[in-house]
């Protein structure tokens, strides 16, 4: 089955109903069975949405908002003939003017969890991290899915505390785990939060590393937001899996070769099985 992950930079791009255009014409296109999106975002001032089609709700759920992009997303794929459950949590106000959040997008039913793994407790902070946890289905398999948008490497705090809390979080877990986003920690032998996915007690592995083939590598090329320095390609936007999965393609898309660039972060899609 094919998944995907994205961090959208959603409303923050040039032409953004354009590039939600070409992300569901890519949907539509390879017919991904699962989905996680990142900086989902819908302006904090803009009206509720009315009506909100298969979407699953937290048990904190703040309102859907009728620009939420996640929201626009499904209703178009819906008016195309796709249909798609789905789930959203808000992480933190963004630019001063959004709700930022997670999202997840599945052919089937999913049963969403928001978790708190951050130190950081209040929305206004803008390094307030939220897992969006969600039982769903994935061809035969039940899994434990997840849209995961996580800090910077700190010692103290940052993406150590949170992955402690992310463990814990999922360590009565009993279906596949499929953790997909973005961990803003690259993927550099030796790196440490790096390393501490992949020797995590939750026994991940890394679809690129798996992968029967692949198909580029890196998710960033440039500096920016939150990287602002880098000059470099780096890969900080993953799919790990519980490793009685099995990953037999892992390829980059929307990084203007085979698909537009439509956000700052290329997506990473991979086969499942």
């Amino acid at each position: 089955m094919k998944v995907l992950t994205l961090n959208t930079h959603s409303w923050l791009e040039n032409q953004p109903l354009e590039k939600l255009q070409q992300l569901a014409d890519q949907i539509i296109k390879e017919d991904y069975a699962l989905i996680a999106l990142q900086e989902v975002n819908q302006r904090i001032d803009s009206l509720p949405a009315i009506t909100t089609h298969n979407f699953h709700p937290t048990e904190d759920q703040l309102p859907i908002h009728e620009d939420n992009f996640a929201y626009l997303l499904v209703q178009h794929l819906k008016e195309q003939g796709y249909d798609y459950h789905w789930s959203w949590a808000y992480n933190h106000i963004g630019y001063s003017i959004y709700h930022e959040g997670v999202a997840l997008l599945s052919k089937q039913p999913i049963q969403p969890r928001a978790v708190v793994v951050s130190a950081e407790k209040d929305p206004r902070d803008y390094r307030r991290r939220v897992l969006l946890i969600g039982q769903t289905t994935l061809g035969d398999k039940t899994i434990t899915a997840l849209s995961c948008h996580y800090s910077w490497w700190s010692e103290t705090g940052g993406f150590s505390y949170e992955w402690q809390q992310t463990e814990i979080a999922l360590q009565e877990h009993i279906s596949p785990l499929l953790m997909m986003g973005d961990f803003n920690n690259p993927a550099i032998k030796n790196q440490t939060g790096y390393a501490l996915v992949l020797d995590s007690s939750l026994h991940l592995q890394d679809s690129f590393l798996t992968a029967d083939k692949k198909i580029g590598e890196h998710t960033i090329e440039k500096a920016i937001d939150g990287w602002g320095e880098n000059q470099e390609k780096l890969r900080i936007d993953y799919i790990f899996t519980s490793k009685e999965l099995s990953v037999s393609s892992y390829q980059i898309v929307f990084d203007g070769k085979s698909t537009p660039v439509i956000s700052d972060h290329f997506g990473v899609s991979a086969i499942i099985q």
